[in-house]
C-alpha cells in the first residue's frame, strides 16, 4: 500500500511511519495542507489511501477532501478528527471521506480501517475478452442495473455517476435484497470491518450521499424504515 498522510503533528507522523514500515507500506508525510494536496494532485494514481487531519496549516482537511474528490472518487480517504467534533465527522463523510478515526487513536485501529478500505477499493481486473459483455448486469431489479465487475450502476438507462466505493457497495447490498430492511449494524458488519470501532452514524452519512446521487437520475429508491434502518423499494416495484 502506498500511503499519503497529511498530518501536522510530527510525533503522530513519526509513530505512524514506524507502523507503516512494519507493515511493508510505502508512506509519504506532509505537515502542510497545501503541500500535501499538491503531492496528491501531481500523481493521483500513486496513492492507495490518504490519511487526512482536519486542522492543517495553509489548507484544512475539509478543503483537501473536497479537492481530492474533484479529481477522484476512488481514492479511499480516512479523516482524523478530535473526539468531540461530531459535526466535523459528519461533514467530512458528507463531502467524500470514506471513514474517520478520532484522536487520540490506536495505530492498530487506524491500520485496521486502512486495510478494510483498501480491500474494498480493489476491483478485479476485467479480462480483455470480457469487455464486450459490459452490457450484461449481474445485479438487477426492474429499475436498477449493476455490473459489479465494471463497478457501473444504472437507474433504468441513466448512469448513477461518481459513486464512491462505499456508496457502490451500499447500492449493491440494497438491490441484491429488495425490501429487506438493513439496520446500521447489519451494514457495518457486512460492508465495514468487523468489529467496527467508530460511530454507527457513518452509515447515515454515506446513505445521504448515495441518495443525492440517485436523485440526480430518478425518484428515490432507498427508503428509511424509522427506528429500524433502510431498505430498497423503488416506485412501481411490487
Amino acid at each position: 500500500m502506498n500511503v499519503l498522510m497529511i498530518e501536522d503533528n510530527e510525533s503522530v507522523s513519526e509513530m505512524m511511519s514506524m507502523f507503516f514500515e512494519n507493515e511493508g507500506y510505502e508512506s509519504t508525510f506532509h505537515q502542510d495542507g497545501a503541500e500535501g494536496y499538491e503531492a496528491y494532485k501531481n500523481n493521483p494514481t500513486k496513492w492507495d489511501i490518504v490519511i487526512l487531519d482536519l486542522n492543517l496549516p495553509t489548507m484544512d482537511g475539509m478543503q483537501i477532501c473536497r479537492n481530492i474528490r474533484k479529481i477522484s472518487n476512488e481514492t479511499p480517504i480516512i479523516m482524523l478528527t478530535a473526539r468531540d467534533s461530531e459535526s466535523d465527522q459528519v461533514i467530512g463523510l458528507e463531502i467524500g471521506a470514506d471513514d474517520y478515526v478520532t484522536k487520540p487513536f490506536s495505530p492498530i485501529t487506524l491500520l485496521a480501517r486502512m486495510k478494510a478500505l483498501h480491500r474494498r477499493a480493489q476491483v478485479t481486473p476485467i479480462q480483455e475478452e470480457e469487455v464486450e459483455t459490459t452490457s450484461e448486469f449481474d445485479v438487477e431489479t426492474e429499475i436498477i442495473h449493476i455490473n459489479t465487475s465494471t463497478r457501473e450502476a444504472y437507474y433504468k438507462d441513466k448512469p448513477i455517476e461518481n459513486l464512491t466505493p462505499k456508496e457502490f457497495d451500499l447500492l449493491v447490498a440494497f438491490t441484491e435484497h429488495p425490501k429487506r430492511v438493513f439496520s446500521r449494524e447489519d451494514l457495518l458488519t457486512s460492508l465495514w470491518e468487523d468489529p467496527f470501532f467508530g460511530d454507527e452514524r457513518t452509515v447515515d452519512a454515506h446513505i445521504k450521499k448515495l441518495r443525492q446521487k440517485i436523485e440526480q437520475v430518478g425518484p428515490q429508491i432507498i427508503q428509511t424504515v424509522w427506528g429500524v434502518g433502510y431498505k430498497y423499494e423503488a416506485p412501481g416495484e411490487e
